[in-house]
């Protein structure tokens, strides 16, 4: 897999799937196209205003763009990793996420999987298909993390101790989302 090349070896990892009924390549058109803004749910909402309060409460603006889609960043510190087309696309980051001010620091994908400078941790997800039986597709989304140093594993632990939850049930709402994307279009395609 793509996502192994940009990160081997890591920290943590969850990973999270679900069975679609359309074909893997409709799957994945749904998975590059989705507007990661547009995953709602009650807890996300309000995990999101969570991470976003010590932003607020120093009266920093919390600048949202006007869309999130993987295959088209826009955002300090994110980048995309690669992309097998019909199979997997795989995107990442590098900050200090685990502090209450995230610190993005921007890499160029090249330098990614060897970037090891102190006091970084670096994050790594994927959105794969593969058949499932005649006409479904089974839709993973990983995520991977792996910190550059002892200081920052030890912070991150702390952080994902707490947040990991959060990212499960944020992970669940996307794959969802994807499906239901995915499987529309399918209905649509078949009229």
């Amino acid at each position: 897999m793509l996502i192994e090349a940009s990160m081997p070896a890591c920290d943590a990892m969850i990973a999270e799937h679900v069975v679609v009924a359309a074909d893997p390549a409709v799957t994945f058109r749904a998975a590059r196209s989705l507007d990661l803004l547009t995953v709602r749910t009650p807890l996300l909402t309000v995990s999101m205003w969570i991470r976003a309060l010590p932003e607020r409460l120093l009266g920093k603006p919390v600048p949202t763009p006007p869309r999130l889609v993987v295959t088209d960043f826009d955002l300090p510190g994110w980048l995309s990793l690669g992309e097998e087309p019909d199979r997997e696309i795989v995107f990442g980051a590098v900050g200090k996420f685990w502090r209450p001010i995230i610190e993005w620091r921007d890499v160029a994908p090249a330098d990614f999987a060897g970037f090891a400078e102190p006091g970084w941790g670096k994050i790594a997800a994927n959105f794969s298909v593969a058949p499932y039986g005649e006409s479904h597709t089974l839709l993973s989304y990983q995520c991977r993390t792996v910190t550059t140093d002892p200081d920052s594993r030890r912070a991150f632990v702390r952080y994902w101790w707490l947040v990991r939850p959060f990212v499960k049930h944020i992970m669940r709402a996307t794959l969802r989302a994807i499906q239901a994307d995915a499987e529309a279009a399918a209905i649509d395609r078949s009229r």
